[in-house]
């Protein structure tokens, strides 16, 4: 189970407004030239909420949390041949416990606010963007309650063509629609900020929240992929590769997700995008630091890895919510194999980072197959890109050249840029002449491609037997145990 108390979220989002009007005054800049605001998210997380006093019914429900697997597996047992891809042609999804709608499912059928509060018509859905957007902008008094495409797509319950949500896959997961919000584009007003007790300033209130992009989607549009074949991938928790398909949406026969990728203003285009989900990336990095206690820090596995430059054949698969893209295998668990009474805690360290790659590796392999073009260079961008040898690791890997921005956050970029352009904002150009060329660190491959084969084998090796480890919730003559 992986949840979080969308209060503290919430304050959390209070407290560095305040902070960072702080900083401003502290900088000589004027908190009145705050023209507007945008929103990034993690996405998929599922928040219910009470409209009349303005509380969650519950905790927020992760992307990460595994605990609606029952559901899936129930739910599959609707669907003619148990086949996961039933909707991908309407949502660009698997049925997977990864999206907002299982999740929401399992609220409805477990938390008995919540199922009182749609009785009484006073719950409200959303994912993260929408719980702030309603908190931001009023609340219980006239909070606007909007998503935009971007995290609309992520639900499993919206048809990334009409731009609708679709009251077939609502019936099907059996979700009343009159508690979803009204789906807007990535960059409009969608209201403005009201000024709350909670800040002692009186900070922005007035300023417009005019930009909505998923984390990954934000990401995108800060790293400028406006280019049908551009892609990035954002090392956080998770990894996330999406690559930009123009204004058509490619199916992917190797296991990726289609998505949309943004839409810029009310009367713009669409643009969608190919996507490969790892579930563990950064994840791991903590898991060694927290779980094993083999280092201090992340910079400390960083070190540990530097010291051997090698895993010495040891292979980590850290399937710990199961595997993402490309295989969508909730079965499987996290191994680590090819120990030896010589393999070290600097080998494991080294394994981690490595896995972070080779799943990078799987992903852009199905995406070069989906797409027919393959890459030759890898944007990069997030917290873990810091670590100077997983980029490295990364381009010898994928045997091209990974890139990198000065300026790492791109995700909050790509929110600024989506708030700049709104109409009626008008402050931020996203013509492509206009924007400019941002300073890069590039990292070469620097070993030979049979090499680099020769540990990807392996290490596929290893994902296989990663897979089967949990049975599934159902017996063969599909009752529960």
């Amino acid at each position: 189970w992986v949840e979080q108390d969308p209060m503290e979220i919430l304050n959390s989002v209070y407290e560095c407004v305040e902070k960072t009007c702080e900083k401003m005054k502290e900088l000589n800049i004027n908190i009145a030239n705050i023209r507007a605001i945008g929103v990034t998210n993690q996405r998929e997380t599922t928040v219910v909420w009470d409209r009349t006093t303005g509380e969650p019914l519950y905790n927020a429900i992760v992307w990460l949390d595994l605990r609606t697997q029952s559901t899936v597996e129930h739910l599959l047992q609707k669907v003619p041949g148990r086949n996961k891809s039933f909707s991908k042609f309407k949502t660009g999804l698997p049925l997977s416990t990864y999206f907002s709608a299982v999740k929401l499912r399992w609220l409805l059928d477990n938390v008995d606010e919540i199922r009182k509060a749609v009785e009484d018509q006073r719950a409200m859905f959303g994912t993260i963007d929408s719980w702030l957007i309603w908190s931001l902008t009023g609340g219980k008094d006239g909070g606007i309650h909007c998503t935009d495409v971007t995290n609309a797509s992520r639900t499993m319950l919206f048809n990334i063509h009409s731009l609708e949500w679709d009251p077939e896959l609502c019936k099907f997961f059996d979700i009343p629609m009159e508690i979803l919000p009204t789906v807007k584009s990535s960059s409009e007003i969608y209201g403005v900020m009201v000024c709350f007790p909670v800040f002692e300033s009186g900070a922005l209130s007035g300023v417009p929240i005019s930009g909505c992009l998923g984390d990954q989607s934000a990401a995108l549009v800060g790293q400028m992929c406006f280019q049908d074949g551009q892609a990035k991938n954002t090392y956080g928790t998770g990894c996330f590769l999406l690559c930009n398909t123009g204004q058509k949406t490619v199916f992917s026969e190797h296991g990726l997700l289609t998505t949309i990728a943004y839409k810029m203003g009310r009367d713009k285009p669409t643009f969608y995008a190919l996507e490969g989900s790892v579930a563990i990336a950064g994840a791991v990095v903590r898991w060694l630091r927290d779980n094993l206690g083999i280092a201090k820090s992340s910079q400390e596995v960083e070190e540990l890895a530097a010291e051997v430059g090698t895993s010495y054949g040891c292979y980590f698969v850290p399937a710990f919510s199961g595997l993402y893209a490309p295989y969508w295998e909730p079965s499987a668990r996290g191994i680590i194999c090819g120990l030896t009474q010589f393999t070290n805690k600097n080998h494991i360290a080294f394994a981690a980072l490595e896995a972070v790659c080779f799943q990078t590796r799987e992903i852009l392999d199905a995406m070069n197959k989906d797409c027919g073009i393959p890459l030759n260079q890898l944007q990069v961008d997030g917290g873990m890109t810091n670590n100077k040898i997983l980029m490295q690791l990364q381009s010898d890997i994928l045997c091209i050249p990974v890139v990198k921005p000065s300026m790492p956050e791109t995700t909050a970029l790509g929110a600024a840029m989506a708030a700049g352009a709104a109409e009626g904002v008008e402050v931020w150009s996203l013509n492509p002449g206009d924007l400019t060329a941002v300073t890069c660190e590039r990292f070469e491959p620097q070993i030979n491609p049979e090499e680099s084969e020769y540990r990807y084998a392996r290490w596929k090796k290893a994902v296989m037997k990663s897979m089967g480890w949990e049975k599934s919730e159902t017996h063969s003559n599909g009752n529960p145990e």
